[in-house]
């Protein structure tokens, strides 16, 4: 029950014709809270989510949906949907964290009756569905997949901030195992749909699909990331060069660029291309016995996990501004005190899985500064992600004029509408500094305001005022 299983579940659960929904989540000590506040129709869920609280009331009130911890229930199902973190403990030997997956697909099999169909929802490694997941819910069941239950993958396509609507409309990939398991597949989610449409294919074909979209993604903002560092390097504005290059238009051509910032985070964007890298990787070695192999420049990194160690590599320079700022203003990065804004990676949301803000929070501790975490939507009461675990309130707090009060430097990571609104002259009172850094990683401030306000400014691809 998170980003992607709750609004699913509540959506399934307002379908004519649907008698119920189970929304199954584990009485843990990290996440066991979702359980009471979903059975009384609160979202546990933080930040904007248009429609979803009232869509959850709604449901839990009429009776078709209910959270329970009960694995046991699954038996009592038509369709199960897995929606479980996919991460990668080391991305450097490309092997996935698939051990909470497993023990989902093991309660599924050891609950799993004939006619049931399984879904994985969840980004994983093309050859997944039809053979680790395959070969678990067959040896808990004693079923065959493909002939006693159905068996597919329909990857979620959700973005915090908008997860009904994209749901909703953004068109649904669907492949199953055999074509039964995609046909069943098909006819679970189009009832789920409004302007969407579902897109049937292999299992296979779409967790490549998957992995390949974020895999794209990745790779555009780390082309924007580059850039910004080559304008900051030169002098430039990227910005203007931005709109420079996206004023090119015709039949045909397409320039449009992403924004550069200070680090991409989330569960999908920063492990996806290693999902797509393992998988190649296991049909090449699949392969060698057919003499078939991947053919590509020799002795060349992949260009996709090229994107993921520039996107990877934002913090440590939004370390390196800080640093540089500080330095204008006469003072070392050991022992400064920086107000570091905005935790969640995204903005208007309490989402902080993977957060560029954590390495550069642990860099520029590890230097000597003292940082303290501000975010409006993150709580330290529920998030399991905080900045620091060894004191109290976790190193964060949602008390803005505590974050800034004898700030040396403050730093930008999250485009929250909160910090569109800073004033120069009370960011300047609070800090108590004759003269502050302003280090901004989403082009959220206007750098002129600040530099007549006194402030030392760097932002990333602002190379005429860096």
């Amino acid at each position: 029950m998170g980003y992607v299983g709750i609004p699913a579940a509540v959506l399934f659960a307002d379908i004519p014709g649907i008698e119920h929904v189970y929304g199954f989540q584990r009485d843990s000590t990290t996440s066991g809270y979702k359980i009471a506040m979903l059975n009384r129709g609160e979202s546990p869920l933080k930040g904007e989510e248009p429609g979803l609280e009232p869509l959850l009331r709604k449901v839990v009130d009429a009776g078709t949906f209910s959270c329970t911890p009960d694995f046991t229930k699954i038996a009592d199902c038509d369709a199960v949907c897995l929606a479980i973190q996919t991460p990668f403990l080391d991305p450097a030997d490309l092997l996935p964290d698939f051990t909470p997956l497993i023990d989902g697909l093991r309660h599924v099999g050891k609950n799993l009756t004939p006619g049931m169909l399984v879904v994985l929802e969840s980004t994983i490694t093309p050859g997944t569905t039809a053979g680790m997941a395959r070969e678990i819910l067959e040896e808990e069941s004693g079923l065959i997949a493909g002939r006693d239950f159905a068996l597919a993958h329909a990857p979620e396509r959700v973005m915090v901030g908008r997860l009904l609507r994209n749901i909703r409309e953004h068109d649904r990939i669907v492949g199953g195992i055999e074509p039964v398991s995609t046909e069943r597949a098909v006819e679970l989610y189009t009832p789920v749909l409004t302007t969407g449409r579902v897109i049937p294919m292999t299992a296979t074909a779409a967790e490549v699909t998957k992995t390949a979209e974020n895999t794209f993604r990745d790779l555009q903002i780390a082309a924007a990331n580059q850039l910004a560092l080559y304008c900051e390097a030169m002098g430039v504005n990227f910005y203007d060069v931005r709109a420079g290059i996206d004023s090119l238009k015709g039949d045909g051509i397409t320039r449009a660029i992403l924004w550069p910032g200070a680090g991409v985070g989330g569960h999908c964007l920063t492990k996806d291309t290693y999902h797509l890298e393992r998988g190649v990787q296991l049909a090449a070695e699949a392969a060698k016995a057919r003499d078939i192999r991947l053919d590509y420049p020799e002795g060349r990194p992949s260009l996709y996990t090229l994107a993921r160690d520039i996107n990877d590599f934002m913090p440590a320079h939004m370390l390196h501004l800080t640093e540089a700022a500080l330095g204008e203003a006469g003072k070392a990065l050991s022992g400064a005190t920086i107000a570091l804004l905005g935790w969640a990676f995204i903005n208007d949301s309490d989402d902080a899985r993977n957060s560029p803000s954590e390495p550069y929070f642990k860099a520029a501790t590890a230097a000597g500064a003292e940082v303290r975490v501000h975010d409006p939507w993150v709580d330290p009461a529920t998030s399991p992600d905080l900045p620091s675990p060894d004191q109290p309130d976790g190193g964060l707090t949602m008390d803005l004029e505590q974050a800034l009060a004898g700030a040396d430097a403050v730093v930008i990571f999250t485009g929250h509408a909160a910090y569109r609104g800073l004033v120069p002259e009370d960011v300047k009172r609070l800090s108590g500094c004759e003269r502050p850094v302003i280090v901004d990683g989403r082009n959220v401030v206007e750098p002129e305001e600040w530099v007549t306000a006194g402030f030392v400014y760097k932002g990333v691809g602002r190379g005429e005022w860096n």
